[in-house]
């Protein structure tokens, strides 16, 4: 039985709905910020395949350094025990993290990473005495799948058949106009005293809406005038993705507890982490009644571990951050070139990232019917691109060439002369 057959028989893709079973092509290598499929094609990664790949797919070095650890140790309890990968990547994100120094909780995903947060601030409040932990997070958000990271996600689709079981969070808007900051301000007063997580700069699965970096500062100093903790879910825009190494670099304030997880291993396997500062972690350690009781199997698993230093030390000798200015500028060049094409609109740029809308006369969302065009147009064209419903991004591993990118935008311009 082929591949695709076996898929369709046997598995359950995430975020499947009727119909995806036809687009289903079977990849069977890659090479820099291009895969193959199994009759020969290449696709440009556009998206970086799922928002991790920074360096490029099978690169050379990382897959060095996991096979040498595998040859090692690839994986041992981390309660009670520990190993030279975990510890040296611990101490090396103190080196970039902002805020440092943080102490370093490992898990194996985003959701999860988020997940650890909010258990960390919910007890860390409840134990300086707060009798009602309130968590506050921002309209259209998304973190994640699990319950808690659903909890704080914008009430829809993606949780509705939930709701009834999870927690209930203040949801305010981007503080970005003169109403939507007193509207927010009202929320952090809801909340004082409570929680509050965002995604810096970028709501990824909410539609890549973007905001700056001056309404990033102000919306964190209300919450820090209502005593709240900060949260920063840099899942998706860690590790240079908005031209700087985090997103909370692009402002004074730091949170106080950051999530980590899609580029931090490089994007080649998966890996979580929950940053917080000391005075968290402190609190924590008061007494053996105040134990952080969350673990996972898989917890800083060596391999992971490995790659995610391999990532860092291609930081440095492939100087990524050069390439991540130059992407930028091309992006920004894109975004130029794309200004005054009428079947476009809402035409946001942050760093590595550029998104618009397509003009539809249905409703701007997940399930605009241009989803389906959209995912059999670009793969026939030999791009990689999955679109939050009418909304197209381009998410390059920071690896890819400007001819790569220019043919990805001549094929956007191809599929919006049909549309």
């Amino acid at each position: 039985m082929s591949t695709k057959s076996s898929d369709i028989n046997h598995i359950w893709h995430p975020f499947a709905v009727p119909g995806d079973n036809d687009l289903l092509r079977v990849i069977v290598s890659g090479q820099g910020a291009r895969v193959t499929d199994e009759d020969g094609h290449e696709l440009i990664d556009a998206i970086s395949s799922w928002w991790v790949n920074i360096h490029g797919h099978a690169h050379p070095y990382i897959a060095r350094k996991v096979y040498e650890q595998f040859l090692k140790l690839e994986h041992v309890i981390f309660a009670g025990y520990t190993h030279q990968p975990a510890a040296e990547l611990a101490e090396r994100l103190q080196t970039i993290l902002p805020g440092a120094p943080r102490r370093i909780f490992f898990s194996d995903n985003g959701s999860t990473a988020v997940e650890v947060a909010l258990k960390m601030g919910i007890q860390f409040l409840k134990m300086q005495g707060k009798a009602e932990v309130k968590v506050l997070a921002l309209e259209n958000a998304y973190h994640g799948d699990t319950f808690g990271a659903m909890s704080a996600g914008q009430p829809g689709m993606f949780n509705h058949w939930f709701s009834e079981h999870m927690f209930k969070s203040i949801h305010a808007p981007v503080p970005n106009t003169p109403e939507k900051l007193e509207r927010f301000e009202a929320c952090c007063q809801e909340a004082a005293g409570g929680v509050f997580i965002y995604e810096p700069l970028i709501q990824g699965a909410g539609g890549m809406l973007m905001y700056s970096p001056e309404v990033m500062e102000t919306m964190l100093g209300i919450a820090r005038k209502h005593q709240m903790l900060t949260i920063a879910d840099e899942v998706m825009t860690g590790f240079g993705r908005t031209g700087k190494m985090f997103a909370s670099d692009h402002c004074a304030d730091v949170p106080d507890i950051i999530c980590l997880s899609k580029a931090i291993t490089g994007g080649v396997m998966p890996l979580g982490v929950t940053a917080a500062k000391e005075f968290i972690f402190n609190a924590f350690n008061a007494s053996g009644e105040t134990v952080l009781y969350h673990g996972h199997s898989f917890t800083a698993n060596p391999l992971s571990c490995t790659a995610a230093l391999a990532s860092l030390d291609l930081f440095e000798t492939e100087k990524t951050m050069e390439h991540v200015e130059a992407l930028s500028q091309w992006q920004a060049e894109a975004a130029q070139k794309l200004a005054n094409n009428h079947k476009i609109a809402n035409i946001r740029h942050q760093g590595t990232i550029l998104a618009f809308d397509i003009v539809s006369n249905e409703q701007t969302g997940y399930l605009n019917s241009l989803r389906q065009k959209i995912l059999t147009f670009f793969p026939e064209n030999g791009i990689l691109l999955r679109p939050l419903g009418n909304t197209l991004y381009v998410l390059p591993p920071y690896c890819v060439s400007k001819d790569e990118l220019d043919t990805v935008y001549s094929i956007i311009k191809a599929f919006l002369r049909i549309v």
